[in-house]
């Protein structure tokens, strides 16, 4: 399980995280949604440890990532795999060497590797496309890449940073597809970052709201689309009226 308990994070005068408190389950996914600038992937790179908190903690299994020391923070990252927005692939690597190098890491031989990788690009939809380089892929299939790189480490938790920007709406609804695939074929535990709520909806068992620093509500997608709270209303319905309006007027009893 992943739990943020009261967490605060600030760049400078700009306050991110407000007391941000939330239990992530084993073995479901849990989308984070949220205007842009509310803190989703911050809350992330908390999670392996990339930023500390100002205050309050991140625990993964029970273990503090801030309090660890290196060799105990590699093991906790060894168990997570993390799903870049843009893949962040290695462009002079062919998508072969981009999987195999978390696995070279962890000492894994040669062969395992190749086979581990040719079942991870199986279960994307890209079986046999070890020799090409990301610039002979589209968006759509680095992404996939992105997910192969991730499921090829076998770990316990997947994180993913706004899985579905950029693509086309058939290409995006391909990428939920693999995630629940994802989850369903190696039983990981899922963290997602998304603003879109028909991805938000595809993939999840549990939907947290993060507006202004904290969770404003977090529940079941049938509890999230059905929400009464304007502010969670204004948002996943995407209406124009800006979230400040919305919250006055639930504050009226709306």
């Amino acid at each position: 399980m992943i739990v943020f308990r009261d967490v605060h994070k600030a760049f400078g005068p700009k306050r991110v995280l407000e007391g941000f408190s939330l239990e992530i389950p084993d073995g479901q996914t849990t989308v984070i949604i949220g205007h842009s600038g509310a803190g989703k992937s911050v809350a992330l790179k908390l999670i392996v440890g990339l930023l500390d908190p100002d205050h309050g903690a991140v625990e993964v299994d029970g273990q503090v990532v801030h309090a660890l020391d290196r060799e105990r923070l590699t093991a906790v990252r060894a168990r997570i795999g993390f799903v870049f927005q843009f893949a962040a692939l290695f462009d002079s690597m062919t998508v072969a060497e981009n999987l195999a190098l978390g696995l070279r890491r962890q000492g894994v031989a040669d062969a395992e590797i190749a086979d581990r990788s040719a079942d991870a690009l199986a279960v994307v939809g890209l079986a046999g496309s070890e020799d090409r380089l990301p610039s002979e892929l589209s968006g759509g299939m680095r992404k996939r890449v992105g997910i192969a790189r991730a499921i090829v480490l076998r770990p316990k938790f997947i994180l993913y940073d706004e899985p579905t920007t950029g693509l086309d709406p058939v290409t995006a609804a391909v990428m939920d597809q693999l995630m629940v695939r994802t989850r369903e074929t190696y039983g990981v535990t899922s963290v997602v970052v998304t603003h879109d709520m028909r991805s938000a909806y595809a993939v999840g068992d549990r939907i947290a709201m993060l507006f202004r620093g904290q969770v404003r509500q977090v529940g079941s997608v049938d509890a999230i689309r059905g929400s009464h709270d304007a502010v969670v209303r204004q948002f996943v319905e995407g209406r124009p009226e800006g979230a400040q309006d919305a919250e006055a007027a639930w504050g009226a009893g709306a």
